[in-house]
């Protein structure tokens, strides 16, 4: 199957120091790679995995479901731990929620986790109509490229498939309740103005997660993709600042 353009993954082999980013829902790695290019080029070990059923054609997204989706970074995280003294977990979007989820899961094998505007809630009343209508169409439009830079586009889909979004909505369920199992140092970047994912869910992941270490920063500037909007470069550098400080912790205190 061909893949779009830009939808490919990205690995990076670097220091002892690896970061794991999760791309959105319909979305593809072409919205993190930036982010990932700029991981990689700090000597960091990068891999920004393509989710399944992701970047080719909508229906293919159709066929698959949180599980797989979730199996796809566990597995990346798994390898990482392997080869890497600390593993940081980074998401956009749905993403964030995957990130959330391995950090509630997978405890000490995440040193910590940053997430840019998180989902974690699906619309009430779309969500109630789900169950019946995913069984009569099979897809409804998409909403991809909610950014403010003028000539930025993100790669992905224009159409939902709806038995995907109902997956994705028993994802948020799970993590919802997962996230006071939270306990990593959290840095969180949401935008003032998003068309995707309510600033309430932000809210709900802050008051949540049993984390003592939160930082949050409101991205001015950008819409949802703010991975490729016009505060991307601050992602990067707050980025670099947590896990910096992170992982120059956990090296002093355990000795190395």
């Amino acid at each position: 199957m061909l893949l779009l353009p830009g939808a490919g993954p990205f690995t990076h082999d670097g220091s002892a120091t690896g970061v794991l980013l999760c791309h959105g829902f319909t979305g593809s790695p072409q919205s993190l790679r930036p982010w990932a290019e700029h991981l990689a080029a700090r000597g960091l070990t990068v891999s920004l995995p393509l989710l399944p059923g992701h970047g080719t054609r909508w229906q293919d997204l159709q066929r698959t479901g949180w599980q797989d989706w979730y199996a796809a970074v566990d597995r990346e995280l798994r390898q990482l731990t392997e080869r890497c003294e600390h593993v940081f977990v980074c998401g956009l979007s749905m993403g964030g929620a995957l990130a959330l989820r391995l950090a509630a899961r997978r405890g000490p094998a995440v040193s910590g986790v940053v997430v840019v505007n998180p989902a974690v809630t699906f619309p009430r009343l779309q969500g109630y109509a789900l169950p019946v209508l995913r069984h009569l169409v099979p897809s409804t439009k998409g909403l991809i490229s909610d950014i403010a830079k003028e000539g930025v586009l993100e790669t992905g889909y224009d159409r939902v498939p709806l038995h995907a979004a109902h997956s994705v909505r028993s994802l948020f369920s799970r993590v919802r309740e997962e996230l006071p199992q939270v306990t990593q140092p959290l840095l969180l970047l949401r935008s003032r103005v998003d068309h995707v994912v309510p600033v309430g869910d932000s809210a709900v992941v802050r008051a949540a997660v049993s984390s003592t270490d939160v930082t949050e920063h409101v991205l001015e500037f950008s819409f949802h993709v703010a991975t490729l909007d016009r505060d991307a470069e601050r992602i990067f550098q707050e980025t670099d600042a947590f896990i910096s400080r992170l992982a120059t912790r956990k090296t002093a205190r355990d000795g190395t």
